[in-house]
């Protein structure tokens, strides 16, 4: 079965410290991550029919993502077991100066995947490809799969949309700003964050990196600003929003689902100015819970959001 909106990249098992790091007892609460889970899982909940496309490993953390995403209605039709590599993990750890990330992710499963073994057929079938940066970062013949997957699309028609998650643990900043500079040339929708946009163009004005990407080939620059809220762009028309009032406790995966979300509602037909609302209203949810995917919200969650806003 084909899904509209197909997504390409590597989900990661969390393990999060839930006690004082020196106690002798520390333990773990494990969840799950990964952008582009993320991604599908938000889009699935606002009504997307959704696919993601990689390889896990063949054990117990893969065997938990199939259940996932079953339960979330995310076809896994796709994927990939690996019986020689395991699937991505990383670990939170906590201290007087905050969050810690630790990764084990190196020979993973999906960094291993080579362009040859790209769905192609799903791709072409597609309405939309959803990528990001972090898929180019894990590995080198995973950004060469990137490229490939992003050439198949243009060819069929299939839309574009690319996530800029820049993780400087990953690769150099020159690095990243080569790659996802040229990767912007062969898109139609780019969801840059302003901090990360900062760095990677060298540029501080919003409008002024939405200009540079829209010249460097995106056809629709999607520019998350945070506390400031959002603007959506094209070559024609700009429209920006404001954030809704919420009190933030957790920002995993606010950017994902508000791209899950702004993708689901494009590719069925909203305005650009409806896709923003949207997916303003899905990540002003989502930073009110903890963690990746429990706090996701529900189309019925949004709308309900959305008719708060205007009463």
């Amino acid at each position: 079965m084909s899904s509209e909106i197909l997504t390409f990249g590597e989900p990661m098992f969390e393990f999060s410290q839930i006690k004082e790091r020196d106690a002798a007892d520390a333990d773990f609460l494990s969840g799950f991550g990964g952008d582009v889970s993320n991604f599908a899982i938000a889009a699935a909940r606002q009504g997307a029919n959704v696919g993601i496309f990689t390889h896990l490993g063949a054990d117990a953390f893969g065997a938990e993502f199939l259940k996932l995403w079953q339960r979330e209605s995310v076809n896994s039709d796709l994927v990939v077991s690996s019986q020689t590599a395991h699937t991505g993990v990383y670990f939170i750890t906590h201290d007087e100066q905050g969050h810690h990330f630790s990764f084990l992710r190196k020979g993973s499963a999906a960094s291993l995947i080579q362009p040859h073994q790209l769905p192609v057929e799903a791709i072409k079938a597609a309405k939309l490809l959803h990528v990001t940066a972090i898929t180019q970062a894990i590995s080198a013949n995973s950004c060469d799969a990137v490229f490939e997957a992003l050439d198949v699309a243009r060819a069929n028609d299939t839309l574009v949309s690319y996530d800029t998650n820049l993780r400087l643990k990953l690769w150099s900043l020159p690095r990243a700003r080569g790659v996802i500079s040229e990767t912007i040339r062969h898109v139609d929708i780019c969801f840059p964050s302003l901090d990360e946009a900062q760095l990677l163009t060298g540029l501080t004005e919003p409008d002024e990196i939405i200009d540079y990407y829209l010249k460097l080939g995106a056809r629709i620059v999607v520019l998350k600003k945070g506390g400031e809220g959002a603007t959506v762009a094209t070559e024609s028309e700009r429209f920006s929003i404001l954030p809704h009032k919420v009190t933030p406790v957790d920002a995993t995966a606010a950017g994902d689902s508000f791209a899950g979300s702004f993708c689901t509602h494009y590719v069925r037909g909203a305005s650009l100015k409806d896709a923003l609302a949207y997916a303003n209203a899905t990540a002003s949810i989502t930073i009110t819970g903890y963690g990746a995917v429990a706090p996701l919200p529900t189309l019925a969650q949004v709308e309900a959001r959305l008719n708060e806003a205007s009463a």
